[in-house]
């Protein structure tokens, strides 16, 4: 028996292998905080639970396969509001943001055909690429130029006969940057311009720390429709990760008819969180604001305190809940590992996610992190002197410097 190519070519997550060493850490009593994975603790809308309550369906059946009315109105509702008008055969309702991205690659790539993605990038586009059995052709960025990539003749330089599209996350996961106007427009051009799509992941939209970006959307422009595909999501949004209810978004109806099929193969997204997600886009908009800002508190903290531990190089991230950093260490799988196994202040330990996963270039990011501020003020305060300690430790004990 043989286990597929495109399977073997994924990687574990970098925000979950650690799992195991984590359960042993906590049986021995250690306590862990917990900035590896970007799960919000903001408690979730209590229409999504007032939906379920009131829910009185005698037989749970199957939902349409594109996604329910109720749903696909809602989600017409919100991008209305941000000044995109869209027809209801333009959005399908997935299983999160994740199967957004899986049923856009299987719909768009050959095996082999390529994808431009800047790098760091979120580590499971590598298993959604190479599950369709396409090839990551990775946009170089660094922690010192603030992971910045929108450059017209790098972007370019990457293009070749076999590539079908560019693939970024704005506001970027894990490195917070967020694409200026003129960005999105260079983008966008490029991608018409070489007859590619572009594929938005823009699950963040609302995190947007700084007012003159706006709400970024690429759906604004409208000359790009048959290029243009957005992932969406209400997992961040609404502080509603367990929902696992996203959306993929598109005009051009060659790709409309491909997702339909998957669609269609997998059945339908769960009723019940469908009819929960769509009472989260009746939440009042003071529920953003006030989201927003609890997480640049949270932001400003993060950065204060990384700022305050020698060696470190990090920026500060414009959007999402992530920063990336380099660390004054040699190694931070290896690091992550110790901190877990036999590293303590007072019985408390850290986790992030390291940084390598987070790159397709091989030995890039060996010593970076991404962090994700999900924490309560108190809990990031703590966390981030615990990871200080840790440091100081791992630097006299392992890397006796």
């Amino acid at each position: 028996m043989q286990i597929s190519i495109n399977a073997n070519r994924c990687e574990p997550s970098p925000m979950r292998k650690f799992h195991p060493y984590a359960v042993a850490a906590e049986a021995a009593g250690k306590k862990i905080y917990h900035l590896n994975i970007g799960q919000p603790d903001l408690p979730t809308p209590q229409e999504y639970y007032e939906a379920m309550r009131t829910f009185d369906k005698k037989t749970l059946g199957y939902a349409e396969s594109p996604g329910m009315p109720v749903l696909i109105h809602a989600v017409q509702n919100y991008y209305k509001q941000l000044g995109v008008s869209l027809d209801p055969n333009e959005i399908f309702i997935t299983t999160g943001g994740s199967e957004a991205l899986l049923l856009t690659c299987l719909s768009i790539l050959d095996p082999y055909t390529e994808v431009i993605i800047p790098e760091p990038y979120y580590p499971n586009y590598t298993t959604f690429v190479h599950a369709a059995g396409g090839v990551i052709r990775a946009l170089p960025t660094n922690p010192w130029e603030g992971y910045r990539y929108a450059q017209r003749e790098r972007i370019e330089s990457l293009i070749t006969k076999n590539t079908r599209a560019i693939l970024i996350t704005n506001p970027g996961n894990p490195t917070g940057v967020v694409l200026s106007s003129e960005e999105m427009r260079m983008i966008a051009d490029i991608a018409k311009e070489h007859d590619l799509f572009l594929i938005c992941d823009e699950v963040y939209r609302e995190f947007c720390y700084d007012d003159k970006f706006g709400v970024p959307t690429m759906a604004h422009f409208r000359d790009i429709d048959e290029n243009l595909v957005i992932i969406d999501s209400v997992s961040k949004r609404f502080s509603a990760c367990g929902a696992r209810v996203g959306c993929v978004v598109t005009r051009n109806k060659e790709l409309q008819a491909a997702i339909l099929k998957f669609c269609q193969s997998r059945l339908s997204v769960a009723t019940v969180d469908q009819i929960g997600a769509a009472a989260l886009y009746n939440v009042d908009h003071s529920f953003f604001r006030a989201s927003k800002e609890e997480y640049r508190r949270r932001r400003d903290t993060v950065i204060r305190k990384l700022r305050e531990i020698p060696g470190v190089v990090v920026e500060e991230p414009m959007g999402a809940f992530y920063v990336m950093a380099s660390l004054p260490v040699d190694d931070t799988d290896k690091f992550q590992y110790w901190l877990l196994d036999h590293f303590d202040d007072y019985g408390d330990t850290v986790m992030f996610a390291p940084g390598a996963p987070f790159y397709e270039t091989p030995g890039k990011g060996i010593n970076e992190v991404r962090i994700a501020y999900v924490l309560k003020q108190e809990d990031l305060e703590r966390a981030l002197d615990v990871l200080a300690k840790g440091i100081a430790v791992y630097q006299r004990h392992v890397m006796k410097i």
